[in-house]
């Protein structure tokens, strides 16, 4: 039976990715800041007849990070899988952007990664077998206005994984950086829907497909994964063009100035 530890597994992406590896026989160790949530996500896995054992834990904290990824293995024996979910955002203009928040942002979703991998991968390392799932963001391959902090961090996030992807190739470990686009979860508050032009919302995928998506790549050992796949094309054209994208970038989520 495999194992996998899940951070920020309390909601949206992380919590689906859950019950669906959960229902395929994986066992799990839960992670996220609200520890009645994990408690209600474990018991409706144990329902199902899954198995999950859940501690709370702010990734954005060192310490508390290698202090649960050390429970985590005491109760799952050996880590198969690490899922690293937990994160969060804002859409805003970097003028109106708190710096405290710009850093806890930072120490979130990138050093929180950080902390998860380097407490894992030496598990993984001694075992000579583990795969490192990354879930960033379209946002660290194209930076979009009003997500600059955000897209500073996952741009971290996809740098640091595709490092990884070579140099831990050697010890069995294998490496997924998963780049969504705009999924609709409680990530889009009112805030950034207000934001956000109307063909932008439209576009919008929805998270079920995402997770299958995931699992299919675990599956497949891939290294990348853009979701909606069509996306990854932008990945060329800013390459090849990057004046143009820009450009579609600005129109595509750019409200337009009212009047006058």
């Amino acid at each position: 039976m495999k194992t996998a530890i899940i951070t920020g597994a309390s909601s949206g992406i992380g919590r689906l990715l859950a019950l669906r590896l959960a229902a395929r026989g994986t066992r799990l160790f839960l992670t996220a800041r609200r520890a009645e949530l994990l408690a209600e996500l474990a018991g409706e896995i144990g329902s199902a007849g899954g198995e999950a054992a859940y501690a709370a834990c702010d990734v954005g904290d060192k310490e508390q990070c290698f202090a649960v990824a050390e429970q985590a293995v005491a109760e799952l024996g050996g880590v198969d899988l690490l899922v690293n979910n937990a994160g969060y955002g804002h859409h805003r203009s970097f003028l109106e952007w708190d710096v405290d928040d710009i850093e806890r942002m930072m120490r979130v979703n990138y050093l929180g990664t950080v902390y998860w991998t380097k407490a894992i991968a030496a598990h993984m390392a001694e075992r000579g077998s583990g795969q490192l799932v990354f879930i960033a963001s379209v946002a660290g391959r194209i930076a979009t206005p009003d997500e600059s902090a955000y897209a500073a961090s996952k741009f971290a996030m996809v740098g640091l994984a595709e490092a990884l992807s070579i140099e831990l190739e050697e010890h069995g470990i294998d490496v997924l950086t998963v780049c969504p686009g705009s999924i609709r979860t409680d990530f889009f508050d009112q805030e950034a829907m207000q934001r956000m032009p109307e063909t932008a919302r439209k576009l919008m995928a929805e998270p079920e497909g995402l997770v299958d998506a995931i699992v299919d790549a675990i599956d497949k050992r891939k290294r990348d994964l853009t979701y909606p796949r069509g996306i990854a094309a932008g990945y060329i054209v800013k390459a090849l063009a990057p004046g143009f994208m820009r450009s579609q970038v600005k129109r595509s989520t750019r409200r337009p100035k009212r009047g006058g």
